[in-house]
């Protein structure tokens, strides 16, 4: 039987929920649909760091950063360098998002109880060129409560109207079609699952009990991206720009993040542009207590350790640990491999090894002090979360010296590729620059450019020491894989989150919002991300999804 409501929501992630609060808080009812159980409400923003960009912040201005809508601007434009016709609309909401995270973003969140920890980081630095790709400054703000502390106002505000029957949340239900009567957008259809008691993010069944159709005049789809779905990343893989797509790959995301929405809503009318702009980081290790299938974690490196490719050589710049992920994913598969390596010391896994997901970080994720300061600086190790992949993780090596670190990480591949002697002649020489203040070492330079950051210098950047120092070990190696993450491009929309035709034109009633449409307009990114415009793309195009629909019902 169906069923008629105001507005349908397919996907109850982070964009979703927002549209959902938007819609309801002007009285409208909304009933969202989620494929997953109830255990998965908020989606992939839950495992998220949580990290925000906004522009010229209070943060900022404590840590002596400065910086404007203006620098910010140049920065997102040289980024993304937009180059195509269809780029019209992925510009504007650009540009409108900027002046977002410059303007009300922040205080908006802030009135909700969203806070953010007071060190602000800098993510994502560069190629090397003032006009080019990379954030001038650090904008990287972590709320305080990792992504569960993103998604906590906006889950209040959606279990308030769930309790006054404003918003309905359908579990286990699957949308396989949007429906059109007349020309117009007239609800969805699709299956009912059955029932699934598995934990968050784990892998849960498809079986069909049912089906269900829902009527309403307004569609808005937030169902993510494509990156747990390898066919899908492969078959948008862009190799004329980016190299051969990786043999193997390890998952940044859980396995429903499977993009089956994007096909769908084309079925429906709507245009799918810049599908071969993605996100997928280089710094990726197995998970060794794994949720998803093939679950792969994300390393967020400080400057220090030295990188390598598979046969040993060393990275060239700007291809340094948190400058240029794509640059760098265009090198590392340039050598005919799809892994790398970090080679770096105990002190430098202690001050600069953080690993992305909430679940990573529990003493951010608990909102507590006395957490933080047990774990960033009374320990004498690295957080037990980072010691506990070095124990235990399959692609990290600890060895006291160089040989047999050597010997671990050819062992590890089976491929005997690093040579003993040009890998010591390379860290040797590196070695000898850390003497030298006039050093011609790029990576050295960016060190002590970090450490001139007051927020760098207390928890991100090591002091600087030579890596066959003893009294720095003992010595690690870390295996990196290419680990799939975001989905650039997507839905075309305009700034009003609106779908467009392959025309150009909105299709009255039909929506989307988050990952699913490049964060907003079809790829406001373009190619490159500056980070922590992922969970704040998801917020702005949910937001003015779910403020059009209701103005216009």
């Amino acid at each position: 039987m169906s069923e008629a409501v105001d507005a349908i929501i397919v996907g109850a992630g982070l964009a979703g929920l927002v549209a959902a609060m938007e819609l309801a808080d002007a009285g409208k009812r909304v009933v969202m649909i989620e494929q997953e159980g109830e255990q998965s409400l908020g989606g992939q923003a839950f495992w998220s760091l949580g990290g925000l960009f906004f522009v010229d912040s209070p943060e900022q201005r404590r840590m002596g950063i400065r910086d404007s809508r203006d620098l910010a601007l140049q920065d997102w434009l040289g980024s993304a360098q937009f180059d195509r016709s269809e780029d019209f609309w992925p510009r504007q909401v650009a540009e409108a998002f900027v002046d977002f995270s410059a303007g009300e973003m922040r205080s908006w969140l802030h009135q909700m109880g969203m806070r953010w920890f007071p060190v602000v980081g800098w993510a994502e630095r560069g190629g090397g060129h003032a006009h080019g790709h990379g954030n001038s400054v650090p904008r990287f703000h972590l709320t305080w409560g990792t992504g569960p502390g993103v998604l906590e106002p906006f889950l209040a505000r959606v279990q308030e109207h769930r309790r006054k029957g404003r918003i309905a949340i359908r579990f286990r239900h699957q949308v396989s079609r949007i429906l059109r009567a007349g020309g117009m957008i007239s609800g969805v259809g699709g299956e009912i699952l059955e029932p699934t008691a598995v934990e968050r993010g784990q892998q849960s069944s498809r079986s069909i009990t049912g089906a269900f159709e829902l009527l309403a005049p307004v569609v808005i789809v937030t169902s993510g991206g494509i990156g747990g779905n390898f066919e899908l990343v492969r078959k948008a893989w862009p190799e004329d720009r980016l190299g051969p797509c990786p043999t193997t790959m390890v998952a940044g995301v859980p396995h429903h993040v499977d993009g089956r929405m994007v096909a769908i809503t084309q079925n429906a009318g709507g245009a799918v542009i810049n599908a071969d702009r993605m996100w997928h980081y280089t710094e990726g290790v197995r998970n060794w207590a794994p949720i998803w299938p093939a679950h792969g974690i994300r390393i967020l490196p400080g400057p220090s350790s030295m990188w390598f490719d598979a046969c040993g050589e060393r990275l060239p710049a700007p291809y340094l640990p948190g400058f240029d992920t794509l640059g760098t994913l265009r090198h590392i598969l340039a050598t005919g491999y799809d892994y790398s390596w970090f080679v770096l010391t105990q002190s430098i896994i202690k001050k600069e090894f953080a690993l992305s997901g909430s679940e990573q970080n529990p003493d951010f994720t608990s909102k507590k002090w006395l957490n933080v300061i047990r774990s960033r600086v009374l320990n004498k190790r690295a957080p037990e979360p980072v010691e506990a992949f070095k124990e235990n993780g399959s692609d990290f090596i600890v060895a006291d010296t160089l040989p047999e670190l050597v010997a671990g990480m050819n062992a590890l591949t089976g491929d005997d590729l690093i040579d003993l002697d040009h890998l010591t002649m390379q860290i040797e020489a590196r070695d000898r620059e850390i003497a030298n203040p006039f050093s011609k070492d790029a990576q050295v330079t960016a060190i002590r450019g970090a450490r001139q950051y007051r927020g760098d210098k207390l928890v991100r950047t090591a002091r600087p020491h030579r890596i066959l120092d003893s009294a720095h070990g003992p010595l690690i190696a870390v295996k990196l894989h290419i680990l799939t993450r975001k989905t650039l491009g997507g839905l075309h929309t305009n700034l009003d989150s609106q779908v467009l035709d392959e025309h150009g034109d909105p299709i009255s009633g039909l929506y989307a919002a988050g990952e699913v449409a490049g964060f907003g307009g079809g790829g406001y990114h373009g190619y490159n991300a500056l980070e922590g415009t992922f969970l704040g793309g998801c917020i702005f195009s949910g937001r003015n999804a779910g403020r059009h629909a209701a103005q216009n019902l």
